[in-house]
Protein backbone atom coordinates (compact mmCIF):
# COMPACT_ATOMS: atom_id res chain seq x y z
CA UNK A 1 0.00 0.00 0.00
CA UNK A 2 1.34 3.42 -1.02
CA UNK A 3 0.99 6.16 1.59
CA UNK A 4 0.76 9.88 0.87
CA UNK A 5 1.53 12.01 3.91
CA UNK A 6 -0.39 15.20 4.48
CA UNK A 7 1.96 18.10 5.16
CA UNK A 8 1.52 18.11 8.93
CA UNK A 9 1.99 14.34 9.19
CA UNK A 10 5.19 14.60 7.14
CA UNK A 11 6.53 17.31 9.46
CA UNK A 12 5.37 15.44 12.58
CA UNK A 13 7.13 12.30 11.33
CA UNK A 14 10.39 14.16 10.81
CA UNK A 15 10.15 15.88 14.16
CA UNK A 16 9.19 12.72 16.10
CA UNK A 17 5.97 14.39 17.19
CA UNK A 18 3.83 12.36 19.58
CA UNK A 19 0.63 13.39 17.81
CA UNK A 20 1.23 10.54 15.36
CA UNK A 21 -0.57 7.50 16.70
CA UNK A 22 1.09 4.15 17.34
CA UNK A 23 -0.91 2.41 14.62
CA UNK A 24 0.01 5.10 12.08
CA UNK A 25 3.68 4.99 13.06
CA UNK A 26 3.73 1.22 12.48
CA UNK A 27 2.01 1.69 9.12
CA UNK A 28 4.57 4.34 8.14
CA UNK A 29 7.50 2.13 9.15
CA UNK A 30 6.21 -0.77 7.05
CA UNK A 31 5.58 1.50 4.04
CA UNK A 32 9.00 3.17 4.35
CA UNK A 33 10.67 -0.23 4.30
CA UNK A 34 8.98 -0.82 0.91
CA UNK A 35 9.77 2.69 -0.45
CA UNK A 36 6.03 3.34 -0.47
CA UNK A 37 5.83 6.75 1.21
CA UNK A 38 5.17 9.92 -0.75
CA UNK A 39 4.44 13.59 -0.14
CA UNK A 40 2.60 15.77 -2.61
CA UNK A 41 4.47 18.57 -4.33
CA UNK A 42 1.83 20.75 -2.65
CA UNK A 43 3.27 19.71 0.73
CA UNK A 44 6.70 20.92 -0.29
CA UNK A 45 5.07 24.25 -1.18
CA UNK A 46 3.20 24.35 2.15
CA UNK A 47 6.32 23.58 4.20
CA UNK A 48 8.26 26.30 2.37
CA UNK A 49 5.42 28.81 2.83
CA UNK A 50 5.12 27.98 6.55
CA UNK A 51 8.87 28.40 6.98
CA UNK A 52 8.94 31.68 5.05
CA UNK A 53 6.06 33.07 7.10
CA UNK A 54 7.76 32.10 10.37
CA UNK A 55 5.07 29.57 11.31
CA UNK A 56 7.49 26.64 10.93
CA UNK A 57 10.84 26.72 12.68
CA UNK A 58 13.56 24.45 11.38
CA UNK A 59 16.98 23.55 12.76
CA UNK A 60 18.60 24.18 9.37
CA UNK A 61 17.99 26.37 6.30
CA UNK A 62 14.96 25.34 4.27
CA UNK A 63 16.84 23.80 1.34
CA UNK A 64 19.02 21.69 3.66
CA UNK A 65 16.01 20.64 5.71
CA UNK A 66 14.11 19.64 2.59
CA UNK A 67 16.92 17.53 1.15
CA UNK A 68 17.32 15.79 4.50
CA UNK A 69 13.57 15.39 4.88
CA UNK A 70 13.39 13.58 1.57
CA UNK A 71 16.59 11.55 1.82
CA UNK A 72 16.56 10.60 5.49
CA UNK A 73 12.93 9.62 5.78
CA UNK A 74 12.86 7.61 2.56
CA UNK A 75 10.08 9.84 1.27
CA UNK A 76 9.64 10.72 -2.39
CA UNK A 77 7.81 13.70 -3.86
CA UNK A 78 4.76 12.87 -5.95
CA UNK A 79 4.71 15.43 -8.73
CA UNK A 80 1.51 17.11 -9.85
CA UNK A 81 0.39 15.51 -13.09
CA UNK A 82 -2.16 17.17 -15.35
CA UNK A 83 -4.78 14.62 -14.35
CA UNK A 84 -4.16 15.40 -10.67
CA UNK A 85 -4.48 19.14 -11.30
CA UNK A 86 -7.73 18.55 -13.18
CA UNK A 87 -9.09 16.34 -10.38
CA UNK A 88 -8.13 18.91 -7.73
CA UNK A 89 -9.90 21.61 -9.73
CA UNK A 90 -13.13 19.63 -9.73
CA UNK A 91 -13.27 19.31 -5.93
CA UNK A 92 -15.60 22.05 -4.76
CA UNK A 93 -14.52 24.79 -2.39
CA UNK A 94 -17.48 23.92 -0.16
CA UNK A 95 -16.14 20.37 0.19
CA UNK A 96 -12.51 21.34 0.86
CA UNK A 97 -11.99 25.08 1.35
CA UNK A 98 -8.16 24.89 1.28
CA UNK A 99 -6.90 24.58 -2.32
CA UNK A 100 -3.74 22.76 -1.16
CA UNK A 101 -5.94 20.15 0.54
CA UNK A 102 -7.69 19.63 -2.78
CA UNK A 103 -4.35 19.06 -4.52
CA UNK A 104 -3.20 16.66 -1.79
CA UNK A 105 -6.45 14.65 -1.93
CA UNK A 106 -6.26 14.52 -5.73
CA UNK A 107 -2.62 13.42 -5.53
CA UNK A 108 -3.60 10.53 -3.24
CA UNK A 109 -6.31 9.51 -5.69
CA UNK A 110 -3.93 9.82 -8.64
CA UNK A 111 -1.47 7.51 -6.89
CA UNK A 112 -4.24 5.14 -5.83
CA UNK A 113 -2.75 5.58 -2.38
CA UNK A 114 -3.91 6.13 1.16
CA UNK A 115 -3.72 9.69 2.49
CA UNK A 116 -2.38 9.88 6.04
CA UNK A 117 -3.83 12.96 7.71
CA UNK A 118 -5.19 14.21 11.01
CA UNK A 119 -7.04 17.06 9.28
CA UNK A 120 -10.69 16.75 10.35
CA UNK A 121 -11.96 18.53 7.24
CA UNK A 122 -10.22 16.02 4.96
CA UNK A 123 -11.25 13.05 7.12
CA UNK A 124 -14.89 14.21 7.02
CA UNK A 125 -14.67 14.76 3.25
CA UNK A 126 -13.36 11.22 2.80
CA UNK A 127 -16.24 9.80 4.85
CA UNK A 128 -18.80 11.71 2.81
CA UNK A 129 -17.40 10.98 -0.62
CA UNK A 130 -15.75 7.59 -0.10
CA UNK A 131 -13.57 8.29 -3.15
CA UNK A 132 -10.29 8.69 -1.29
CA UNK A 133 -8.72 6.28 1.18
CA UNK A 134 -7.52 7.87 4.40
CA UNK A 135 -5.71 6.87 7.55
CA UNK A 136 -6.22 9.08 10.59
CA UNK A 137 -2.66 10.04 11.48
CA UNK A 138 -3.51 10.58 15.13
CA UNK A 139 -4.40 6.91 15.65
Amino acid sequence: MLLLLDTHVWIWTLEGDRRIGRRTRQLLDRAAARDAVRVAAASVFEAAALYTSGRLRLASPLELWLSGALAGAGVRVAEIAGTVALDAGTIGREALPDPMDRVIVATARGLDGTLVTADRVILDYAKRTKNVRVQDGSR
